[in-house]
């Protein structure tokens, strides 16, 4: 209370003024229309003006929960793809399925489960990112992972809720690709280098690719649905020593900045994983 009446006794004349000001000009704009206008006009400016920047600030500050918000519908409208349902052969025989069914009796395939992004690295030769869900929310090894633009990687551990994703930044991820325009395949993986360009390899050279062709998962992947979105063709190397291509390829997936992701859950991951190590042990 004391440094107020030292203030106000510092800045008596100052303060006497700039009240002495406001009520003149309040005075004037009484008696007369022409300020009252004037003032009238200025002070819905001024006022405008700071109401902008506030509304700027306020949406700045609601963009988490509208991200969480897009996050969850993105999530929902992936869960409701056709493509996540196979139909059931009924060609032999009826038998009892838990896995989900829609109303077209198809069996449910795939289920995208949402997660926070808590860490990331996209500096190192082996890069993983961690998640907010693990096991006790539905996630396992082998789970595939993607973001609001594209694939990220792959789930390789996880605790009661945290998991461990190894990212397509990392020299051991491999994932089967293919060119949209025409379905020819390849491995994407990454050479270390630039966090933004992956590597597609295995393209033969008799595939008629360009710069800016769109690459897609392909078919052939137990832990990613077919036709999600990897990237697009930034350069074409012929090797001269193979009838194939290397291709770079501008990830779709934003690294530096994800936050958000979804977790895919294959039903068949355990059957086909199973029968694939069988055969490579024969």
């Amino acid at each position: 209370m004391k440094n107020i009446f030292l203030f106000i006794r510092q800045y008596f004349n100052f303060l006497s003024f700039l009240l002495l000001q406001i009520l003149c000009i309040v005075m004037l704009t009484k008696v007369s229309k022409t300020h009252e206008t004037f003032f009238g006009s200025t002070v819905f400016e001024v006022t405008g003006y700071f109401n902008s920047r506030y509304a700027n600030l306020q949406q700045y500050f609601n963009l988490k929960e509208a991200n969480q918000k897009l996050a969850e519908e993105n999530t929902r409208l992936r869960n409701a793809l056709g493509s996540n349902f196979i139909s059931p052969d009924t060609s032999l025989i009826n038998f009892t399925d838990s896995s989900f069914v829609d109303t077209l009796g198809r069996k449910r395939k795939f289920i995208y489960l949402p997660a926070k992004v808590i860490g990331n690295s996209y500096t190192l030769q082996n890069n993983y990112l961690m998640l907010e869900r693990g096991a006790e929310q539905g996630i396992k090894k082998g789970m595939a992972v993607i973001g609001p633009s594209g694939i990220v990687g792959v789930v390789v551990d996880m605790s009661a809720n945290i998991s461990k994703v190894m990212s397509l930044l990392h020299r051991n991820s491999k994932v089967s690709a293919m060119l949209k325009k025409d379905n020819t395949t390849g491995s994407i993986e990454w050479d270390g280098a630039d966090p933004s360009l992956l590597v597609l390899r295995n393209i033969s050279k008799s595939a008629k690719v360009v710069k800016g062709d769109t690459v897609l998962t392909s078919a052939y992947s137990a832990n990613f649905p077919s036709h999600l979105m990897i990237g697009r063709v930034a350069s074409i190397t012929a090797d001269p020593a193979t009838n194939y291509y290397t291709l770079k390829i501008k990830t779709a997936t934003n690294f530096f900045t994800i936050q958000s992701v979804d977790v895919i859950y294959n039903t068949r991951y355990n059957e086909q994983i199973e029968l694939e190590n069988r055969n490579q042990q024969q």
